[in-house]
This record gives structure tokens, C-alpha cells and sequence, in this order.
């Protein structure tokens, strides 16, 4: 795959993003477009990394612990998979944001190795918004109260919340799983706690992203639309 390919796909990729928040009346520094490149070798990253991307998604620790070392320094992470408690370690001090926190274990577990690797780290909630059983993530209805047990957990920034929308052809079939999403933010910003730092919404992938923009979202994880498909058997 030539870097033009990737080149052109990101650039494309960039201006359906200004597109879609020129429709929905928003600001284009709002939204920051994540690299999927999970599955991808480095040389890939590096040539979307010289078009000017710095945000890279893994869903895998040992991805993130592999590539890590071989790449520029300025590059924020974001761990977009689920992620293990025993995992933890190893990324507290490398990612930029974890997006896919879904149990109070878990948050503990990143609250206490933040303190030992003396870092803050930020985190999303992920919920299940569609309610999907081979999905992770919170339900809906669990999140408040999640949220209010977590929020106060040294060495965490709740900075908002996730969710991965089933994939469908039409993406306006999830367009109400964005605007609940929004909604369940609302929510919690209406809790009025010490630590509101929740406004980040992680939602729309390849096949909706402009959609999710559109209602909201601060954060797009694209994979595909960028790096092209991806091979499961390599």
C-alpha cells in the first residue's frame, strides 16, 4: 500500500470531519479524529504520523507496548479496547486516555498504579448504549451511579464517556445511540460534583462517524476509513 493511498485516505477522511461539524454548527478543533491502527505495522503509523496525525487508538495492550518504543514521542495514545485488570500496568504512563473503563475493579486498578507511576490518568466510561450482549460497557442506567463512585478515585480524570454503536450500512441507524449518549453526559454534568471534567464523548467509527460529529462527538476512533481493511489473520 503506497503512502499516497494512505495519504489520500486520511485527507478525505479529515474533510468529511470539517464537513460534518460545518453541518452541525461546531467548532473543527472540537473533535479529535483517532487513528485505529490496531493490526497495522508501524510503518504504516509513521506515514499517517507524517500527515500530521498524532492520535493513535490500540485495543490491545501488547500493541501499544510494541510500538510505543519505535514511534515519536508526541504521539497520544489511546487505548480504545478492553483492557484487563493485570494489564494496567504496563500502559498508566503511556496512554493519553484510557476510553474503555466498565467496572469499579478496573478503575481501582488504574487508580492505583497512576499513583504509583505518579501520573493522572484520563478516562472514559464505556457504555453499551445498544445493548449489545457481545459488547462491554456499562448500561445505561448504571452509569450515574458508577460515575459518582469513581470520579473521586485518586490519580483519575473522568473526562466523559465512550460507546461502540453496532455496526450497520445505514449509519443513520445509530444516530439515537449518539444522542443518548449526549443526553447521559448532560446528565452527569447536571450532578454538579467537584470534579466536572466531563465532556468528552468518544462515539462514531468508519461507517458513522459523521453522524456521531454531528450529535456530538469529541473524539472519533477511525480504522478502516484510514488504514484500509485489516487482515484478522496476519
Amino acid at each position: 500500500m503506497s503512502q499516497s493511498f494512505l495519504k489520500e485516505n486520511y485527507e478525505n477522511v479529515l474533510e468529511k470531519v470539517q464537513c460534518s461539524c460545518d453541518k452541525a454548527g461546531r467548532d473543527r478543533k472540537d473533535v479529535t479524529l483517532i487513528a485505529v491502527s490496531k493490526t497495522k505495522p508501524v510503518e504504516m503509523l509513521k506515514e499517517v504520523y507524517d500527515c500530521g496525525c498524532r492520535d493513535f487508538g490500540e485495543n490491545k495492550v501488547q500493541e501499544i507496548m510494541d510500538k510505543y518504543p519505535q514511534l515519536p514521542l508526541d504521539i497520544r495514545w489511546h487505548m480504545i479496547g478492553h483492557l484487563q485488570t493485570n494489564k494496567v500496568k504496563y500502559i498508566v504512563d503511556k496512554v493519553y486516555m484510557i476510553h474503555s473503563v466498565d467496572s469499579i475493579k478496573l478503575a481501582k486498578e488504574i487508580s492505583k498504579e497512576a499513583l504509583k507511576k505518579n501520573v493522572v490518568v484520563k478516562i472514559l466510561l464505556e457504555v453499551n448504549v445498544a445493548q449489545e450482549e457481545t459488547k462491554f460497557g456499562l448500561l445505561t442506567e448504571e452509569v450515574l451511579n458508577f460515575y459518582k463512585e469513581v470520579v473521586d478515585l485518586p490519580g483519575l480524570k473522568v473526562c466523559g464517556l465512550m460507546t461502540i454503536a453496532p455496526y450497520v450500512e445505514n449509519p443513520e441507524e445509530n444516530r439515537q445511540y449518539f444522542v443518548d449518549l449526549k443526553q447521559l453526559m448532560v446528565d452527569i454534568q447536571s450532578e454538579k460534583t467537584d470534579n466536572i471534567s466531563v465532556g468528552e464523548l468518544s462515539m462514531g467509527m468508519t461507517g458513522d462517524y459523521e453522524v456521531a460529529i454531528e450529535e456530538g462527538a469529541t473524539f472519533v476512533r477511525v480504522g478502516t476509513g484510514i488504514f484500509g481493511e485489516r487482515n484478522y489473520n496476519i
